[in-house]
């Protein structure tokens, strides 16, 4: 079974296989925009958008919001107020776990209802170094964490971090 999202918007139900892929996003799937999916256990999903317009390059949203549920995308720390990226990899962690409160704020949700991190560094950034700045954020909340080490889309960038958030 698959449960159509706009027009051209195949989405796979639960133990489905998507069937097929869109041929061009839908202009219901706009960010901000709330759609519904069709079916017995209908729900609605509203994409939240940080304005980048690598958004719509790249066709992802900051975050999805399903239910009880929000996931953030990976962010990196591009400080959009300097429109620059930080040399320091704290500096981009701080700007990250921002833009990811924003995107949580914009959903209904706060860092507080984070269940999941995951941390994705490149090989030359030191845990020890940078982990203090997850604990500023995340001491009391203790979300289930992964770190791993790749490479990052460009060279400037040392970490990326993603979230998934629970109300409920």
């Amino acid at each position: 079974m698959v449960h159509r999202v706009g027009p051209e918007r195949p989405v796979a139900a639960p133990g489905s296989r998507l069937l097929s892929k869109p041929s061009a996003p839908p202009a219901a799937a706009e960010a901000g925009a709330a759609v519904r999916l069709a079916g017995a256990d209908t729900m609605t999903r509203r994409l939240v958008s940080s304005g980048s317009p690598f958004e719509a390059v790249a066709g992802y949203s900051r975050a999805v919001v399903q239910g009880d549920w929000c996931f953030v995308a990976g962010t990196t720390g591009y400080d959009y107020v300097a429109m620059t990226m930080p040399a320091d990899v704290r500096d981009q962690a701080r700007n990250a776990l921002e833009t990811i409160a924003g995107a949580l704020a914009e959903g209904g949700f706060t860092l507080c209802d984070v269940v999941r991190a995951t941390y994705y560094m490149t090989p030359d950034v030191d845990w020890a170094y940078v982990s203090p700045v997850f604990g500023e954020v995340f001491g009391d909340i203790r979300p289930a964490a992964t770190c791993l080490v790749t490479g990052l889309v460009a060279p400037e960038m040392k970490i990326e971090i993603e979230v998934t958030a629970f109300r409920g």
